[in-house]
Protein backbone atom coordinates (compact mmCIF):
# COMPACT_ATOMS: atom_id res chain seq x y z
CA UNK A 1 0.00 0.00 0.00
CA UNK A 2 1.26 3.16 -0.58
CA UNK A 3 0.52 5.95 1.64
CA UNK A 4 0.99 10.09 1.95
CA UNK A 5 1.34 11.45 5.41
CA UNK A 6 -0.42 14.72 5.94
CA UNK A 7 1.40 17.99 7.16
CA UNK A 8 -0.04 17.85 10.70
CA UNK A 9 1.50 14.29 10.94
CA UNK A 10 5.89 14.03 11.25
CA UNK A 11 7.77 12.84 8.72
CA UNK A 12 9.02 10.23 10.93
CA UNK A 13 5.28 8.76 10.58
CA UNK A 14 6.46 7.98 6.94
CA UNK A 15 9.46 6.29 7.58
CA UNK A 16 7.54 4.28 10.35
CA UNK A 17 4.91 2.98 7.99
CA UNK A 18 7.91 1.98 5.12
CA UNK A 19 9.48 -0.12 8.11
CA UNK A 20 6.23 -1.71 7.87
CA UNK A 21 6.29 -2.72 4.65
CA UNK A 22 4.53 0.25 2.84
CA UNK A 23 5.31 3.06 0.78
CA UNK A 24 5.23 5.78 2.44
CA UNK A 25 5.82 9.69 1.76
CA UNK A 26 4.89 12.79 3.49
CA UNK A 27 4.18 15.89 2.05
CA UNK A 28 7.37 17.79 2.76
CA UNK A 29 8.97 14.60 0.83
CA UNK A 30 7.77 15.62 -2.36
CA UNK A 31 7.33 19.05 -2.53
CA UNK A 32 3.48 19.84 -1.03
CA UNK A 33 4.29 20.98 2.59
CA UNK A 34 2.80 24.25 1.81
CA UNK A 35 0.04 22.91 -0.41
CA UNK A 36 -3.79 23.06 0.05
CA UNK A 37 -5.97 20.11 1.18
CA UNK A 38 -7.26 20.61 -2.73
CA UNK A 39 -4.17 20.58 -4.01
CA UNK A 40 -3.38 16.82 -1.62
CA UNK A 41 -6.34 15.46 -2.38
CA UNK A 42 -5.91 15.87 -6.13
CA UNK A 43 -2.56 14.33 -5.60
CA UNK A 44 -3.92 11.43 -3.47
CA UNK A 45 -6.07 10.34 -6.11
CA UNK A 46 -4.08 10.90 -9.28
CA UNK A 47 -1.13 8.65 -7.76
CA UNK A 48 -3.77 6.03 -5.84
CA UNK A 49 -2.29 6.71 -2.32
CA UNK A 50 -3.75 6.53 0.98
CA UNK A 51 -4.39 10.15 2.41
CA UNK A 52 -3.46 9.64 6.67
CA UNK A 53 -4.18 12.95 7.97
CA UNK A 54 -5.39 14.65 11.72
CA UNK A 55 -7.28 17.25 9.43
CA UNK A 56 -11.23 17.05 9.17
CA UNK A 57 -11.13 19.18 6.04
CA UNK A 58 -10.38 15.48 4.24
CA UNK A 59 -13.61 14.02 5.47
CA UNK A 60 -15.52 16.28 3.07
CA UNK A 61 -12.82 16.69 0.26
CA UNK A 62 -13.02 12.69 -0.49
CA UNK A 63 -16.32 12.86 -0.99
CA UNK A 64 -18.10 11.10 -2.46
CA UNK A 65 -15.48 8.63 -2.02
CA UNK A 66 -12.86 10.38 -4.14
CA UNK A 67 -9.95 8.75 -2.41
CA UNK A 68 -8.91 6.40 0.70
CA UNK A 69 -8.31 7.84 4.17
CA UNK A 70 -6.79 7.35 7.13
CA UNK A 71 -7.96 9.76 9.31
CA UNK A 72 -6.16 10.01 12.44
CA UNK A 73 -7.70 10.81 15.96
CA UNK A 74 -4.69 11.47 17.74
CA UNK A 75 -3.48 14.82 19.95
CA UNK A 76 -0.28 15.75 19.45
CA UNK A 77 2.66 13.23 20.43
CA UNK A 78 6.07 12.17 20.34
CA UNK A 79 7.39 10.96 17.67
CA UNK A 80 7.12 7.71 20.21
CA UNK A 81 4.10 8.00 21.61
CA UNK A 82 2.23 8.80 18.24
CA UNK A 83 4.23 5.52 16.93
CA UNK A 84 3.58 3.40 20.05
CA UNK A 85 -0.17 4.19 19.97
CA UNK A 86 -0.73 3.52 16.59
CA UNK A 87 1.33 0.28 16.68
CA UNK A 88 -1.34 -0.98 18.37
CA UNK A 89 -4.13 -0.38 15.74
CA UNK A 90 -2.19 -0.46 12.79
CA UNK A 91 -3.41 -4.26 12.08
CA UNK A 92 -6.53 -3.02 12.16
CA UNK A 93 -6.24 -0.20 10.14
CA UNK A 94 -4.18 -2.73 7.61
CA UNK A 95 -6.75 -5.23 7.76
CA UNK A 96 -9.99 -2.88 7.06
CA UNK A 97 -8.12 -1.29 3.96
CA UNK A 98 -7.58 -4.47 2.72
CA UNK A 99 -10.68 -5.50 3.00
CA UNK A 100 -11.65 -2.75 0.60
CA UNK A 101 -12.74 0.64 3.25
CA UNK A 102 -12.01 3.77 1.66
CA UNK A 103 -12.14 5.66 4.99
CA UNK A 104 -10.83 4.46 8.64
CA UNK A 105 -11.30 6.39 11.64
CA UNK A 106 -8.11 5.59 13.95
CA UNK A 107 -9.04 6.43 17.63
Amino acid sequence: MRFLIDAQLPPALASWLNEQGHEADHVADIGLLAASDVTIALHVKATGSILVSKDADFVLLRMPDRFPFVWMRCGDATNRALQAWLATRWSQVIDLLEAGERFVEVR
